[in-house]
């Protein structure tokens, strides 16, 4: 692993940590050459998942992505990084073990929208409003009216 600081290669493993869920692995670094510590992750490389796009068309489902719009939603929330880690993480484990190996972008959403309502409800409102292409102010107070009632199938009642 290149040092951030220098660019040697040279570095020796001070700590690494399994994630809860055991997908990730954080490791704490030292570079041999200026003493520099750092953190990295590793995470398992999931081959030939496809998303199908609402207009049809198929593209490699790429997790920067995923990360970027999660990040986005939850920017300047009190949700960490670790949290939306792990809702990435959760998402596509969940449509892994639902989906063969074409995921329907609409699916992607659904599961995003739902871990993040449970997390942070500005997040979720930020992202539904991208997500759901809201076409008018009335779609979006509607969506944030409905945040006080519970979903269907949910028993108790509310997200709190």
């Amino acid at each position: 692993m290149r040092c951030p600081k220098c660019t040697s290669i040279e570095d020796k493993v001070i700590d690494s940590r399994i994630s809860k869920e055991g997908n990730t692995i954080r490791r704490r670094r030292e570079c041999l050459e200026c003493g520099n510590r750092f953190t990295t992750t590793e995470s398992l490389v999931r081959d030939g998942m496809i998303v199908i796009k609402r207009d049809g068309r198929r593209e490699d489902f790429v997790r920067e992505k995923l990360n970027h719009a999660v990040r986005a939603a939850c920017h300047k929330r009190p949700v960490d990084a670790e949290q939306m880690t792990m809702l990435v993480e959760d998402v596509i484990d969940v449509l892994e073990a639902q989906y063969e190996s074409e995921i329907p972008s609409q699916a992607i959403g659904d599961a995003v929208m739902q871990r993040l309502r449970r997390i942070d409800q500005v997040a979720y409102v930020r992202f539904a409003s991208v997500y759901k292409e809201f076409r008018d102010v009335g779609e979006f107070v509607d969506e944030i009216s409905s945040l006080g009632k519970p979903k269907p199938g949910n028993a108790e009642g509310g997200t709190r």
